[in-house]
């Protein structure tokens, strides 16, 4: 559902139906997978850790076996015999926009990964077993309602800003705007860090609605984004491009993810925040590099 490249070759034509529908099948997926990761939190909880993965061991063997039966056939197979040098891109736009999307995930794993699920384990548990296993279920069913409530914005993102209206360097500028607004929410959460001093009940509270309104500023970003590079790319090029600039994004969640743990290590929840918040400055600095005038087809 997510192959960014078949959507480019299969969506209607009409206006803003690109848009719509990368959105859409985004957005489902994210919502997916945040039922997964409530699945996850479930199963560790109340069946360990050995069994759980055996379990999902064993979902995944399912879906393998389905992808295989049921691929529908006609989707581009790509070229043979490619020099990895042909991978990266030769259009700006798209380095730019690859660029501004490893930043933006790197901004939110900076926090996602390591830093608040620690520190929310440390207000949530007595150390006991019992403890333990409530914590881990609790930071789980938060993660997984704040993938899902990203899922279901980053769908909704074409009505609210208007993605049938809108021209594609219109959604150039939104990208940036979005972006800068993302930046703040970390800024303001990690000066809440610094004011609470430690954990605190209103601290906790705090970060959750400030994090809840990061997935969902986030998830707008992370919907034009993927309309965007779907609008730069060449036909011929589409899977490749698409393919770099998921490159990027990989490379953004292995930044982000070290960052969250060596933050913590260094500075706590306030340590991954305010990473998080330069991150996102980083990713405001790159979109405002994209072009504003858009002469593709």
């Amino acid at each position: 559902m997510s192959s960014k490249s078949a959507v480019k070759l299969l969506a209607p034509e009409a206006p803003g139906g690109l848009f719509r529908w990368v959105a859409w099948l985004t957005g489902s997926k994210n919502a997916v997978k945040g039922l997964g990761f409530l699945l996850g939190a479930a199963l560790l909880a109340l069946a360990g850790f050995v069994p759980a993965l055996l379990a999902m061991a064993g979902v995944l063997a399912a879906i393998l076996a389905g992808v295989a039966l049921f691929m529908p056939g006609g989707l581009p197979r790509g070229r043979r015999g490619v020099p990895f040098s042909d991978v990266f891109s030769k259009d700006p736009d798209i380095n730019r926009l690859s660029a501004a999307r490893l930043f933006l995930f790197a901004a939110r794993d900076a926090w996602f990964v390591v830093g608040i699920p620690v520190y929310f384990y440390s207000v949530l548990s007595d150390g006991s077993a019992a403890g333990n296993r409530w914590a881990f279920f609790a930071i789980g069913v938060f993660m997984a309602g704040w993938i899902i409530l990203y899922g279901g914005v980053q769908a909704a993102a074409p009505r609210f800003l208007r993605a049938t209206q809108a021209t594609r360097a219109e959604s150039v500028a939104q990208a940036r705007a979005w972006v800068g607004w993302l930046a703040l929410i970390p800024a303001g959460l990690a000066l809440a860090a610094v004011l609470a001093g430690g954990p605190a009940p209103w601290l906790t509270a705090v970060l959750v609605a400030g994090l809840l309104a990061f997935g969902a500023v986030f998830a707008v970003n992370s919907a034009l984004h993927s309309y965007l590079i779907l609008a730069f790319s060449q036909g011929a090029r589409v899977s490749m491009d698409v393919g770099f600039y998921y490159m990027s994004n990989a490379a953004g969640r292995l930044l982000g993810t070290l960052i969250s743990g060596l933050g913590y290590q260094v500075g706590g929840v306030t340590g991954c925040l305010g990473a998080a918040a330069v991150l996102a400055g980083c990713s405001f600095v790159a979109a405002g590099r994209l072009s504003r005038g858009l002469v593709r087809p």
